[in-house]
């Protein structure tokens, strides 16, 4: 179980460190802005989703906690190339694992996410890591107008 806590708390650590696919995505044309009140953070996220619904192209922007930057660092880096179903079925898997109605090892699709299902342990955090997925899931559901979100 250490390993596991370790191997999270190094991939998080790594993640807001050096998040990936930070910045505007200049050609977007779709986006959403998420926000956390319960604990300051907010996020938008950046979209360029082509005719057949694939998110070409995937970025973020904001501020928050360790968890829901490298939550939303790790999120960029699986979305890109994937069709919006696709896109739709990893929220679900994702929001499932972290809120305990799913197991990890049922979840495979999740391939290096798995390591923030973490959060399930502490269900204050829950919302800091599907921050960004909530986000996401407005935004492919939204056009280049815009969505807010919230946790609450």
């Amino acid at each position: 179980m250490a390993d596991v806590r370790d191997l999270y708390q190094e991939v998080i650590f790594e993640h807001n460190k050096n998040p990936r696919n930070f910045g505007v995505l200049e050609d977007h044309n779709r986006h959403a802005v998420g926000h956390n009140p319960l604990c300051g953070d907010q996020l938008t996220v950046y979209l360029r989703v082509d005719d057949q619904d694939t998110v070409e192209d995937v970025s973020f922007e904001g501020t928050g906690c360790a968890i829901s930057v490298a939550s939303a660092s790790l999120m960029t880096q699986i979305l890109k190339g994937k069709a919006k179903e696709e896109a739709e079925a990893l929220f679900q898997a994702f929001h499932d694992v972290c809120t305990k109605q799913r197991e990890v090892e049922d979840a495979p699709e999740l391939d290096k996410l798995a390591v923030l299902a973490g959060v399930r342990d502490f269900p204050s955090r829950v919302k800091c890591a599907t921050l960004a997925w909530h986000t996401v899931h407005a935004a492919l559901e939204t056009d280049e107008a815009g969505a807010e979100v919230t946790t609450e």
